[in-house]
C-alpha cells in the first residue's frame, strides 16, 4: 500500500511517498515557491536529489507537478497514480474542532476553516493543499492528521490560562501545544523499550530544534507540553522568544512605537538565539562563536540548557517520577553538547548518561540508549519520523472507513 504524505505551507509542498507493507519511504521533495517562481526539489531514495524549476501557479499545480514527477519514466518511481492508496495531510493547528485523526469530507474541511481564526497561514495552505489533491486525484481516500491533537488529553489545569473565563471562551484561548506528532512518535518508540507497562510509564520527550517543545508524556498521554496557545510559547528557540513577561509586549511596543504586527514578527523573528547571541538562529552557528570566545552566544546556550533543566524537573514532580528522558528533532538529535550539559548535575532526578554513548548514539541500536549504566531514568536519543506516523494514521483511518 503506497501512501502519499502532504505537508502544505503557504508557499510550499513537502511531499514523502511511503510503501506501508515495509514503512519504507520511497520518495521525497518539496514543490517550493508556489505563487512565485517555482522549484521542484525531488528524490527517489537511493538516487541523486534533482532540483527544477517549474511553474507552479498554485497548490493544485503543484501537486500535478509532485505526481507527474512520481510517474515520470526517469525520474519517477510508480507505474501509475492509480497505486497511491491514501493521502496524508500533516495539520499544524486543529483548534477545538479537530482532536484526532479524520477522513477528508466537507464536514472535516469546514471544521479546519475554522481553524483560520488560530493559525490563518498554515490553515490557508493546509487548505491549498487538500484541494489541490482532491482535484488532482478524485476518490483517493485523504486523512488529516493533526499536530495538536496529541495535547488535546491535557487536563483543564494544564491548558487552562489564568485569565478572564468568558474572553478566553470567546476567542478560544488555551494551551493547545505543537509538534504533537513527533512527541506521540519518539515517546511510542522510548515505550517499546521500557522496561514499565506502557500505560504506567512517565516520559518527557524533548524536541530540539529551531522551533522546540518539551511534553510530559504519563502512560501514553501528554499531561503538560511547554508550547502553548501559539508556537511562540515555552523555551527559548532559534529565532523565538518563548515565554516572556507579558508585561514586556506593550513595554516594547509603546518604547519603540510598534505595531501589533511588528511586535509579533520581533517575538518570532528577531529574538531566541538569534536575539542573545546577535549571531544566528542556527546553533551550528551559534557553537562556532562560542568557540571564537563569544560569550553572547555562550549565553544562549545557557539559557536554553537552563530551560530544558527546569521543565525536566517541573514535569517530573508533576508525573511524580520519571522512567524515560528523550531528545529529539535538529539539535536533539545533533549537538551532543545540549544534550550533556542538559543532563549534566540531574542525578538527582535518576538522570546520567554516558558521555562516550552521547557522542556515538547514532552508532547505537534504537533507541539510542545513552544512558550510564547507574541511571535510574533511561535516556534516549530517537530519531523523529512525524511523516510516518502521518502515514501509519492514514492507513489505519482508511482501514476504519
Amino acid at each position: 500500500m503506497y501512501v502519499l504524505v502532504v505537508n502544505a505551507g503557504s508557499s510550499s509542498l513537502k511531499y514523502q511517498l511511503f510503501d506501508m507493507d515495509g514503512e519504507k519511504l520511497i520518495a521525497k521533495g518539496n514543490a517550493d515557491r508556489i505563487g512565485i517562481d517555482g522549484v521542484l526539489e525531488h528524490q527517489v531514495i537511493g538516487r541523486d536529489k534533482t532540483k527544477t524549476p517549474v511553474p507552479l501557479p498554485d497548490h493544485a499545480a503543484a501537486i500535478k507537478t509532485v505526481l507527474s514527477t512520481l510517474v515520470d519514466k526517469d525520474a519517477g518511481c510508480l507505474d501509475s497514480i492509480s497505486q497511491i492508496s491514501a493521502v496524508g495531510h500533516r495539520i499544524v493547528h486543529g483548534g477545538p474542532w479537530l482532536t484526532h485523526p479524520v477522513m477528508v469530507t466537507d464536514e472535516s474541511v469546514a471544521d479546519l476553516e475554522k481553524c483560520m481564526l488560530l493559525a490563518p497561514l498554515h490553515t490557508k495552505g493546509h487548505l491549498q493543499g487538500i484541494e489541490g489533491c482532491r482535484k488532482a486525484m478524485p476518490g483517493v481516500p485523504q486523512v488529516l492528521v493533526i499536530d495538536t491533537s496529541f495535547h488535546s488529553t491535557m487536563p483543564p489545569k494544564a491548558y487552562t490560562y489564568p485569565i478572564d473565563w468568558d474572553t478566553a471562551q470567546r476567542n478560544y484561548v488555551r494551551r493547545y501545544g505543537f509538534h504533537g506528532t513527533s512527541h506521540r512518535y519518539v515517546s511510542g518508540v522510548a515505550n517499546e523499550y521500557l522496561d514499565v507497562p506502557a500505560d504506567k510509564s512517565k516520559i518527557i520527550t524533548c524536541h530540539i530544534g529551531n522551533g522546540s517543545s518539551i511534553t510530559a508524556v504519563q502512560g501514553g498521554k501528554c499531561i503538560d507540553t511547554s508550547m502553548g496557545f501559539t508556537p511562540l510559547d515555552g523555551i527559548i528557540m532559534g529565532s523565538r522568544c518563548g515565554a516572556v513577561d507579558p508585561a514586556i509586549v506593550p513595554h516594547i511596543m509603546e518604547a519603540e512605537h510598534i505595531s501589533p504586527d511588528e511586535m509579533a514578527d520581533w517575538m518570532n523573528k528577531k529574538c531566541g538565539l538569534l536575539g542573545v547571541s546577535g549571531v544566528s538562529s542556527d546553533m551550528r552557528n551559534v557553537r562556532r562563536a562560542i568557540e571564537e570566545g563569544n560569550e553572547r552566544a555562550r549565553l544562549a546556550v545557557d539559557i536554553l540548557v537552563y530551560e530544558i533543566k527546569k521543565f525536566i524537573g517541573g514535569y517530573t514532580a508533576a508525573m511524580n517520577g520519571l522512567d524515560c528522558l528523550v531528545f529529539t528533532a535538529g539539535i536533539g538529535e545533533n549537538d551532543e553538547l545540549v544534550r550533556s550539559e542538559v543532563c549534566r548535575d540531574m542525578e538527582f532526578f535518576g538522570i546520567k548518561i554516558d558521555e562516550e554513548k552521547n557522542l556515538a548514539w547514532r552508532s547505537l541500536p534504537v533507541p539510542g540508549d545513552i544512558s550510564a549504566p547507574d541511571s535510574r531514568a533511561k535516556v534516549f536519543v530517537i530519531a523523529t519520523n512525524e511523516e510516518l506516523m502521518i502515514a501509519r494514521d492514514t492507513v489505519a483511518m482508511c482501514s476504519m472507513a
